[in-house]
């Protein structure tokens, strides 16, 4: 085990210890898909609190693990919020990126780990932040790249950050994990059984391994390096008996 696996797994235990022993809300930073496995492998060796894992939205990949007091049902106070990023003058702004946004972000001094997923919608971005940094942001985010920017604090967000999708429709010959991580990726079914043997695909934010695993309708696929697919449907079969499926990428 590495250390850096030690540390976490040490940490998430301080947190679940210190929500038990003093009845307070406890949590995490934004963790990857990597450190979200982790956390379920070790979830059931944790002391007896509840716990959410929540990154703002339901199709999330970042999340905070939120250890719950005894007196909370459910996540009242997430301890993030959203920042809407928007160009001063929309008419001189520049196209701008994902990774545009998290490198200014992170040109500010501000660690990976308080930053959670990243949408770009007409022309603004919308982020998920530690609300320890949100002030920060606000105060220092002026400009990215070229473009004069002004940070601000979002209310709800649910209703207009809706998801866009690519729909990609093919057939496979069953739908096994590495048949459908193929399909995503247009892969041979030899590279996408690597993929998975190598850790790259996660299904509903746990790594899968099995490459003879069955996939469910309604569960989200992330594959390194190539994207995040939601398995919309499995249909008939097709003379040849391979099986129609429809997938939805997230753009």
């Amino acid at each position: 085990m590495e250390k850096e696996e030690q540390l976490f797994r040490k940490r998430v235990q301080e947190l679940a210890e210190i929500c038990f022993r003093r009845d307070v809300p406890a949590n995490t930073d934004f963790l990857t898909l990597n450190e979200q496995t982790i956390f379920q492998s070790i979830s059931g060796t944790l002391p007896p609190v509840r716990f959410v894992l929540s990154g703002g939205l339901a199709s999330s990949e970042r999340k905070v693990v939120c250890f719950l007091p005894s007196y909370e049902e459910e996540l009242l106070n997430p301890p993030f919020e959203c920042l809407n990023i928007a160009p001063v003058n929309k008419k001189f702004a520049e196209e701008l990126s994902h990774r545009d946004v998290l490198g200014a972000i992170m040109n500010l001094g501000i660690e990976r780990s308080m930053i959670g997923d990243i949408l770009l919608k007409d022309g603004e971005a919308y982020v998920f932040v530690m609300k320890k940094m949100s002030r920060y942001l606000t105060e220092s985010l002026s400009s990215i790249r070229h473009t004069t920017v002004r940070a601000s604090v979002c209310g709800d967000v649910n209703e207009f950050l809706k998801p866009e999708f690519e729909e990609i429709c093919g057939t496979v010959s069953s739908i096994r994990l590495d048949s459908i991580v193929a399909l995503c990726g247009r892969l041979s079914r030899t590279k996408a059984a690597a993929y998975i043997e190598g850790e790259k695909v996660f299904v509903n934010g746990q790594a899968a391994v099995l490459p003879s695993r069955t996939v469910k309708e309604g569960e989200i696929l992330s594959i390194r390096g190539i994207g995040k697919f939601l398995f919309s449907c499995a249909g008939g079969q097709t003379k040849k008996g391979r099986t129609v499926v429809t997938l939805l990428k997230y753009k």
